[in-house]
């Protein structure tokens, strides 16, 4: 740090994004990225950009919002397109929030959220999930604050209904409800279809998951149109031209090939399910995930140490060093292939032990 950085941030905690270590080829299972890569028509399109590089992006997006606006059967002034969906999620806490009115959101989830409200110097609180790792609906009725809820949740994989997640939003109408959908396709139920009768609450989703576009960094938010003003008038004070050409051009490939997502969410969903059969049988708690990933928690030793050792034989998965986390560990959906390494790693640790 040096002697010239802001007294007001000095404190600040960065988010700690997964390990991309470089020294050795791993089977990388530690930052939920699609296994599979983006879909030839996308690649196709972000190419076809490629000469236009020299322009400035489009900073409404329109192309872009009109394929998307009407593949979710919402209006076109109800979405923003960002730079990921860490962006319109920090929009959020800069519109959203402030000195009187504070962030709420889980004690265990999304790494970010903190960061966003320590970066910004808006209060929060945390409300604790339940023993079982749930998001417990009650606990954030009139929450007095903005929501942030990442739905299914992060690092736990554990979804909310739609009937619970519209109890929260209704029951806050005097404050803005964001639902964080970035793993909502892997068997989540979407809150997209309320912007039409709550005008307080958020939904963001992302391109990095599902869409197998983490490189391209595009996220968006639906809303109702006050609150997308709302969104863009931060955007336009921040970064218009947020979104690449090539990125825009991508997400529309992405949107029309239909197929191709629909395979890669199927196959992403197959390999979780067998996956955490294996794990089960050999003596793991799993958390049930309706995400890219699975939560596990091994009887035989300590999450700390199973994640060094499997890192030591070419296996990333993410562990985080928290209370009520450190004996779990997160692990992405990869391959039929990138499974049986971990299994095989799994089986050659635990011979060692006994």
């Amino acid at each position: 740090m040096s002697k010239y950085f802001s007294e007001k941030r000095k404190g600040l905690v960065a988010y700690v994004p997964g390990e991309q270590p470089q020294d050795k080829g791993y089977v990388k299972l530690n930052t939920n990225e699609s296994p599979f890569p983006p879909s030839p028509f996308a690649v196709r399109m972000a190419r076809q950009e490629a000469a236009g590089l020299n322009l400035y992006s489009d900073p409404e997006c329109r192309t872009l919002t009109k394929v998307a606006a009407s593949y979710f059967g919402v209006k076109e002034e109800e979405v923003i397109f960002t730079n990921g969906s860490d962006e319109v999620l920090d929009f959020a806490f800069l519109a959203f929030c402030d000195e009187n009115t504070p962030a709420v959101f889980p004690d265990v989830t999304y790494g970010f959220y903190p960061v966003f409200a320590k970066l910004h110097g808006v209060p929060y609180r945390e409300i604790p999930l339940t023993e079982s790792f749930r998001v417990d609906p009650e606990a954030y009725r009139a929450a007095k604050g903005t929501i942030f809820i990442a739905n299914p949740n992060a690092p736990t994989g554990v979804a909310l209904t739609l009937k619970e997640v519209e109890e929260i939003v209704k029951s806050n109408r005097e404050k803005v409800v964001v639902i964080d959908e970035a793993y909502v396709d892997f068997g989540g139920e979407s809150a997209l279809p309320l912007i039409k009768r709550y005008d307080n609450l958020l939904v963001t989703r992302t391109f990095s998951k599902s869409r197998s576009l983490a490189g391209g960094r595009l996220g968006m938010g639906f809303a109702c149109e006050s609150l997308i003003a709302d969104l863009k008038r931060v955007k336009n004070s921040v970064n218009p031209y947020n979104v690449n050409k090539m990125t825009m051009a991508a997400g529309v490939g992405a949107l029309l090939d239909e197929e191709y997502f629909v395979d890669c969410v199927r196959k992403i969903c197959e390999n979780r399910e067998e996956l955490a059969a294996a794990l089960k049988k050999m003596s793991f708690e799993v958390l049930s995930s309706s995400s890219n990933f699975l939560f596990v928690k091994s009887e035989k030793m300590g999450g700390e140490a199973l994640y060094r050792k499997l890192k030591e034989r070419g296996i990333l998965v993410r562990y985080f060093d928290k209370d009520r986390l450190r004996d779990y560990l997160r692990i992405s959906i990869g391959t039929k292939e990138d499974s049986a390494a971990l299994l095989q790693a799994i089986g050659a640790i635990t011979e060692e032990i006994k």
